[in-house]
């Protein structure tokens, strides 16, 4: 296990032995429920690490953060059969880490993809889920939104330097992200992409882009109501980016009336999915996290 920064990297073993691996925030005596920090499709635990510094640094009550990469993400391992790159499998891959590490119980903050995996968590082993973020994903998720993810991953292109990574990223993505700031653009290339000698590459497993393949666009997507009605006793903060292509306000106010006591952010200037290290977005993640476990003792 290596240190800095803050951090500590944790290695351990999938139920089908592929090797993944996980980023660790924090003392691990805190006091508060550990974070379990879950990211997108093609992102990875580095998209946390603001939040997570100050989550198990800054926060009223410092809580111990685990920050996971997927199969075939940052530095876990690519699996041969890109057949197991999908929810079902990754949330086994979530627990057998929480296992390794001894966590029975966890506030968790998914986004995306991540948040996905939650409703399947609650499916699986409900009783880990003490509280849930959920960045601009639901139970619905708009074709359109998919789409556009898919566009954009099929194109990618491998710039020399960063400077022409941060320009590409802004590209794409520059409309839907009005509020993002020269470091907001240069902060998500960095986690995003590594750098080789070829120039700056996403750091995922090229072959995720092929679990695209027999979606048909032209179709609304299954939904996952059942699994979010099971969620209805865990307290949930929906944050949506107020451009999302992903997640409509119809399906936030959908998901506020099925779970009363959900709290919603709506960030203003960012798309799909909101960087959840900027503006107020730390603190009040916090504040909720700390609210809900008072509530809870």
């Amino acid at each position: 296990m290596a240190s800095g920064e803050g951090l500590s990297d944790f290695f351990y073993s999938a139920p089908d032995g592929l090797k993944l691996h996980a980023r660790i925030y924090g003392e691990e005596d805190a006091k508060g429920w550990p974070a379990v920090c879950l990211p997108g499709l093609t992102r990875n635990a580095r998209d946390f690490h603001e939040l997570a510094l100050h989550l198990s640094s800054k926060a009223e009550r410092p809580r111990k953060v685990v920050a996971f990469d997927y199969r075939g993400r940052g530095q876990s391992d690519n699996d041969p059969d890109i057949g197991h790159y999908n929810v079902g499998v990754e949330a086994g891959d979530v627990l057998a880490g929480l296992s390794a590490l001894g966590i029975e119980q966890a506030a968790f903050i998914g986004t995306s993809r991540g948040g996905l995996i939650i409703h399947v968590l609650g499916a699986l082993k409900p009783a880990v889920l003490k509280a849930i973020v959920l960045n601009d994903i639901g139970p619905v998720i708009e074709v359109e939104g998919l789409a556009h993810i898919r566009s954009y991953l099929d194109r990618a292109p491998k710039p020399k330097i960063l400077a022409e990574a941060v320009d590409t990223q802004r590209r794409v993505h520059g409309a839907d992200f009005p509020a993002l700031t020269d470091a907001d653009w240069a902060r998500m290339v960095r986690a995003i992409c590594r750098e080789t000698e070829a120039g700056w590459v996403a750091d995922f497993d090229p072959a995720l882009v092929d679990t695209f393949a027999g979606t048909d666009f032209s179709k609304p997507l299954p939904d996952l109501w059942p699994q979010f009605d099971a969620l209805a006793t865990v307290p949930l903060l929906a944050i949506r980016g107020g451009n999302s292509k992903l997640l409509s306000a119809a399906t936030v106010e959908e998901m506020g009336r099925r779970h009363p006591g959900m709290e919603t952010i709506t960030v203003e200037g960012q798309g799909h999915a909101p960087f959840l290290e900027t503006g107020s977005l730390p603190g009040r993640i916090a504040n909720f996290l700390d609210r809900a476990e008072r509530k809870s003792e």
